[in-house]
């Protein structure tokens, strides 16, 4: 620290004031909170990182929350973080990455985000109000900043809370063999406007939606389209080998295989980073760090929205007690994870994740007719068949996205297309519960109409629970790019997201099979041209639940 700091007279924006109404169900905290906006801070090259610094109107000294993003620093980011925090008693500087929201330099996807992280904090070290006490927080990509800063954790940093993020931008965008288009050019488009306010961020998205509709004609790397539009997306889309040297030293993931900084993680069974934050945790716990795991009902949307309080009290009572010593606001137990159930569901707290194997543990085998069960089908006739058509593709509804369109929805329109296999249990008697990990076993040939015949093709699963009325609602899901022109049947591994989820009396799990799930993923390159592939299933072809 440096000479006595004399708070300035400055306000948080109006609309940042304006939105902290908004969160009724959130408790206001004993200060009331003043604000410096566009300071200026040195990146790791020099150039101008904008920042500004919320912080309480109050006697004394309080620690430190660096939020980084390169999505700007006003709405949500003002009132979420700035406002609500410094509420309760912290210095929150939120800062524009680099060629962001008005900062100096280029963004790129990875390269930048350790120099400008290390230079923030040596900044910090300069400023009279620092205490040395300091903490990182944040969602999405904000969370990928944190990760990178702990790769080498600064001394001063005491606790990490991760919320809904990152460490692995590879594993994002190409994840199973295809490109994750929508959630892509979804994440593109919020860098390039969110931070230029919401008529600009709705336009944008709304050409997104209109492009979107015939994307399945183009091919990448996508020359028309946002991605056309920011160089950055472009390469990462194009770059589809995780060996390809564009990808050296994306991954932050050894971070956390060495971290000694207690860390808080919160993710939400229905978000795309629901993966990586479950990879963190099981690095975390293997390290001997201090961790704590919260997972609810959420997409990446909801979970800062009507998921806010529980994780804005998750977030609270952990920076309390690594901060402050207060370990009032801690639970017993290192994992909380929500129980879906088609009633709604229950919060649950468990010694570790996953759970030791359930009464659904191990394989429920896919027959001809239809069904699943946990015999497997005599005979060798195929259990299923299906034409997948890249001029008509499967379309995606619901999972895992970004846009506002995700989330556990009814799948009975796309199960009624001609190109989605639906394998159905019987009713259950009494609750049958899903916690961990879930994959399909697939054993099938794909063969092309006409021509291409060492084309590839997709496999998509989804597993569902079916209501007594027939309404399907999606549980989890994975797809896994296959090789073309295999004469013997292939084995499709197709790792699912994992879940906890409760199928009630009367009800019955269903699992889809298809050849995609447009736009969500992008069809391999040259499907066009390739032409229809029909898909066939044979005996063996299981679930696995845990």
């Amino acid at each position: 620290m440096t000479e006595r700091w004399t708070a300035p007279a400055g306000r948080p924006a109006r609309r940042a004031r304006w939105m902290r109404a908004t969160w009724r169900k959130v408790p206001a905290g004993p200060y009331e909170v003043g604000c410096e906006a566009g300071l200026t801070v040195p990146g790791g090259n020099g150039d101008p990182l904008v920042t500004d610094h919320y912080f309480p109107r109050g006697q004394g000294e309080f620690p430190t929350l660096l939020v980084r993003s390169p999505y700007g620093r006003g709405v949500p980011w003002a009132p979420l973080y700035g406002i609500l925090f410094a509420e309760q008693g912290f210095h929150v500087v939120v800062q524009s990455c680099r060629g962001t929201g008005g900062s100096g330099g280029d963004f790129h996807l990875w390269r930048n985000e350790v120099a400008d992280g290390r230079a923030t904090v040596a900044w910090l070290r300069q400023q009279s109000w620092f205490n040395g006490a300091l903490a990182t927080i944040g969602p999405s990509y904000l969370g990928y900043a944190q990760w990178a800063l702990a790769l080498e954790p600064p001394p001063e940093l005491r606790a990490m809370v991760v919320q809904i993020g990152l460490h692995d931008p590879y594993a994002y965008f190409h994840a199973g063999g295809a490109v994750h288009l929508e959630n892509a050019l979804v994440s593109g488009i919020g860098m390039a406007h969110q931070h230029r306010g919401v008529g600009p961020l709705l336009r944008a998205a709304l050409r997104l939606r209109r492009w979107l509709r015939t994307a399945h004609r183009e091919q990448p790397p996508y020359a028309t389209g946002p991605a056309a539009e920011l160089p950055w997306l472009a390469e990462a889309l194009a770059h589809t080998d995780r060996d390809d040297p564009y990808w050296h030293g994306a991954s932050t993931a050894q971070a956390a295989a060495r971290l000694t900084v207690p860390t808080c993680l919160i993710g939400g069974w229905q978000d795309v980073f629901l993966d990586q934050n479950l990879a963190q945790y099981r690095r975390l716990r293997r390290a001997g760090c201090a961790t704590a795991l919260l997972v609810g009902p959420w997409t990446h949307a909801s979970a800062l929205q009507e998921g806010w309080p529980v994780v804005f009290a998750e977030s609270l009572g952990w920076l309390r007690a690594q901060l402050g010593g207060d370990r009032a606001g801690l639970r017993p137990t290192p994992v909380r994870v929500h129980v879906g159930a088609g009633g709604g569901g229950e919060w649950r707290d468990l010694p570790d994740w996953p759970p030791p194997p359930g009464t659904a543990a191990g394989p429920w085998y896919l027959s001809a007719g239809g069904a699943l069960a946990p015999q497997a089908p005599a005979g060798t006739a195929p259990v299923g068949e299906f034409r997948y058509d890249p001029a008509d593709p499967t379309p995606s509804v619901g999972g895992p996205l970004l846009s506002q369109g995700g989330g556990r929805r009814d799948n009975r329109a796309l199960e009624a297309r001609a190109d989605v296999l639906t394998f159905t249990g019987p009713e259950l008697d009494e609750p049958l519960e899903v916690l961990g990990p879930v994959g399909a076993r697939l054993r099938l040939t794909g063969e092309r109409e006409r021509g291409a015949a060492g084309a590839a093709f997709d496999v998509f699963a989804r597993l569902c629970d079916v209501d007594p009325r027939g309404r399907s609602v999606h549980v989890c899901d994975g797809l896994v790019r296959m090789p073309g022109g295999a004469a013997e049947p292939l084995e499709a591994v197709v790792p699912m997201t994992a879940t906890a989820h409760r199928f009630e009396a009367g009800h019955r799990l269903r699992l889809q099979v298809s050849g995609g799930a447009f736009p969500r993923y992008a069809p391999p390159a040259g499907a066009a041209g390739a032409g229809p592939v029909r898909l066939v299933l044979h005996p063996g072809s299981m679930l696995d639940l845990p």
